[in-house]
């Protein structure tokens, strides 16, 4: 279960002691800090506002968007002016103008409500609350807009600092960790330890402005060769092996720790960044790759009207041979499922779109390879290993971005062509 953010224990408190008017109230400040006199006052006054809006809950914390989204907006009448300004006189100046006119003014505010002690912390919090109710209310959409334009830009990748976890690491990084792992939960300190000694590595990227919370980390297996399960990548007792002896680095679990940050991608160059330094680090590694989940395969695969398929809601199915039907069955499916099933013009699986546009190479397909329960039941599983190779990754990526093409090897493509569902795989069925 997902512990409170950092920020909501921090303003727990004063959550719970606003009251009546706590919207008004929040407003004004918010009015007070954008006008001239906030700007002389600075960070008293950043403070007080940010104070008043992170105390709202409930109906007064939606009151508090609507007002932000309806009354921090720029004027049509003025932005239309300008348009016609600009269309009338294309030219510098008349840009300028039109992009002052058209910026809305809450831009300005969160700008100056950074410059409280912590600003930056409290506006990744607002916008977590923010994005928790924006499918009930469309209507923040700008208003969502406008932070996220703000925050790629402070957390752009020249901000950002990539550290090494291990085991002297401070407590406080060390707890977020277990805390905010969602991909193969950490269960306790014996754990942890155990994914931090010689044949284990982590890092991740902090900000300046955050400096004793992670944004994403990556965990890292070395091993001689790629791993196919998960499982005794965890196991707290294995014995720890030799870091001179790995030939290959499996990256196993990445997680984004900052919900208020939904929308910027860090995994991309942390992943390359780490690759690079484990090669400086390690240069006889000769390979990098994932042991990936499929988080929506199992809810795929049970609607699709496929023979055979209905023993996955038989008991004991998960302890098939990998060469029973079954298991056959699912590889097959799988390998349909990331080259074929598709959100628009990309992948329907949201770790696919993530690899493959990073530039990795669908590479193998694992039964069996997380046997956890939730593995089983979202995944069916299965896993995935998707390699980097350094010197091919821009232009697989190129020809991901371009052409919508995914990079899989012959045995994945072979597996997608024998699947029921391609037109080659229903015709040796019917024969």
């Amino acid at each position: 279960m997902r512990v409170p953010t950092f920020l909501g224990r921090l303003w727990g408190a004063a959550e719970r002691a606003s009251g009546s008017g706590g919207a008004r109230k929040a407003v004004a400040h918010c009015r007070a800090l954008l006008s001239e006199r906030g700007e002389a006052a600075g960070t008293a006054l950043a403070r007080q506002a940010l104070d008043a809006c992170l105390a709202l809950e409930g109906g007064e914390r939606d009151a508090l968007f609507d007002a932000l989204t309806r009354d921090f907006s720029p004027e049509p009448e003025r932005v239309g002016k300008a348009a016609d300004a600009y269309r009338r006189e294309p030219g510098p100046g008349t840009l300028i103008r039109l992009q002052e006119t058209a910026e809305p003014p809450r831009q300005e505010l969160f700008r100056r409500l950074n410059m409280a002690p912590g600003g930056t912390a409290a506006v990744v919090e607002l916008r977590r609350r923010l994005l928790r109710g924006l499918r009930a209310h469309p209507e923040w959409a700008a208003l969502d807009f406008d932070l996220l334009h703000l925050l790629r830009s402070w957390f752009n990748r020249g901000f950002l600092v990539l550290e090494r976890i291990d085991w002297r690491t401070s407590a406080m990084v060390l707890e977020k960790l277990i805390a905010y792992e969602a991909v193969h939960e950490i269960k306790g300190w014996p754990d942890l330890h155990r994914r931090l000694e010689a044949d284990r590595r982590c890092f991740a990227f902090f900000h300046p402005a955050l400096p004793d919370e992670p944004l994403i980390f990556i965990e890292v297996a070395l091993a001689r060769s790629m791993s196919s399960r998960v499982q005794p990548l965890l196991e707290v007792d294995a014995p720890v092996d030799n870091p001179d002896d790995a030939r290959c680095a499996v990256f196993y679990s990445i997680t984004n720790c900052q919900e208020g940050l939904r929308g910027i991608s860090f995994g991309n160059f942390l992943i390359k960044q780490v690759a690079v330094e484990l090669q400086r680090e390690l240069p006889h590694l000769r390979s990098f790759a994932t042991l990936s989940p499929l988080p929506g395969f199992r809810q795929w695969v049970e609607r699709q009207h496929v023979e055979g398929i209905e023993a996955l809601a038989q008991p004991g199915w998960q302890q098939s041979k990998k060469s029973d039907p079954l298991p056959v069955l699912l590889q097959q499916l799988c390998a349909y499922y990331l080259l074929h099933a598709k959100q628009g013009s990309q992948p329907l699986d949201p770790v696919a779109r993530f690899h493959l546009g990073n530039g990795a190479r669908l590479e193998h397909i694992n039964w069996h390879g997380d046997s956890s329960d939730n593995g089983i039941a979202r995944s069916a599983g299965m896993m995935v290993n998707y390699v980097y190779r350094l010197d091919e990754v821009e232009h697989n990526h190129e020809l991901f971005v371009n052409e919508n093409r995914v990079i899989a090897s012959r045995e994945v493509e072979h597996l997608a062509r024998e699947s029921p569902l391609s037109a080659a795989g229903a015709a040796k069925a019917r024969a």
